[in-house]
């Protein structure tokens, strides 16, 4: 199952996708939504992120071949940082260009898990009943900045510029990560191809090892982290980051 959101003829709207339509729903898109009984032509959307989270939690070094790859050891827990609210972008929207001194931004596309219900100390066995569905997500990122000043990383100013928290275009809650792929293609050129079943911490031990550091509430993202092929972006580049089962997250970088 598929939902989305978006402005239609000036009306914001959210629903499930069915075919080229939405069923349109009224309520709490986590608290059991009900169809209103109208449907709406897809063509003409624009396009919103698939939920309003009130924070996105973005993995470092969760995937075994770029580890391997970048002479990283395996983390003992999760390594993460947090994007700003500010950040978060949708399905075809431009990604804006910061200005030049900030240097080279890298596109890195994810897999994002959608948080379903409050989730605080969860026990990995009930992890999974926390988590609503997936999307596809896009981790932009001003490269040269993070390591700067030697003083400081600066991860959270590098990850923040707005447009840089892409997800979306919908959330599918009937999804196997251990069985699905990921592929970035930069201007219509293949950059990134990777099994998602490499991570260290797979969906359900992130959701529970995440909530004993911070409540999670329902809306909240987490970005499970790139693989190998994240490069800089030219101004005017097509990004498309396509995960089957969901489908295909396209933005263009300035």
């Amino acid at each position: 199952m598929k939902w989305l959101r978006g402005v239609h003829a000036g009306r914001e709207v959210f629903g499930q996708l069915d075919g080229d339509e939405i069923v349109v729903h009224a309520g709490d898109l986590f608290a059991s939504p009900s169809p209103t009984g109208e449907r709406l032509p897809l063509a003409g959307l624009d396009w919103l992120t698939p939920c309003r989270p009130s924070k996105m939690i973005a993995l470092w070094n969760n995937f075994a071949a770029a580890a391997e790859k970048n002479g990283w050891s395996r983390p003992a827990e999760p390594l993460y940082f947090l994007k700003a609210p500010s950040s978060f972008a949708a399905h075809g929207q431009t990604i804006a260009v910061p200005s030049p001194d900030v240097g080279r931004v890298a596109y890195e596309g994810e897999l994002a898990i959608v948080i379903g219900r409050r989730a605080k100390a969860v026990p990995l066995e009930q992890a999974a009943s926390h988590i609503f569905g997936y999307s596809c997500a896009n981790d932009v990122t001003a490269m040269e900045l993070i390591a700067r000043d030697p003083s400081f990383a600066q991860w959270a100013r590098a990850k923040s510029f707005d447009g840089f928290g892409i997800f979306g275009p919908v959330i599918e809650t009937e999804f196997d990560a251990a069985a699905a792929t990921l592929r970035t293609t930069v201007g219509g050129r293949e950059r990134q191809n990777y099994a998602l079943a490499d991570m260290f911490f797979p969906p359900a031990e992130l959701v529970s090892r995440l909530s004993h550091d911070m409540t999670l509430e329902p809306g909240d993202v987490i970005l499970c982290g790139t693989s190998l092929g994240v490069l800089p972006m030219k101004p005017g580049t097509a990004v498309e980051v396509t995960i089957a089962g969901i489908g295909t997250l396209a933005n263009v970088y300035g």
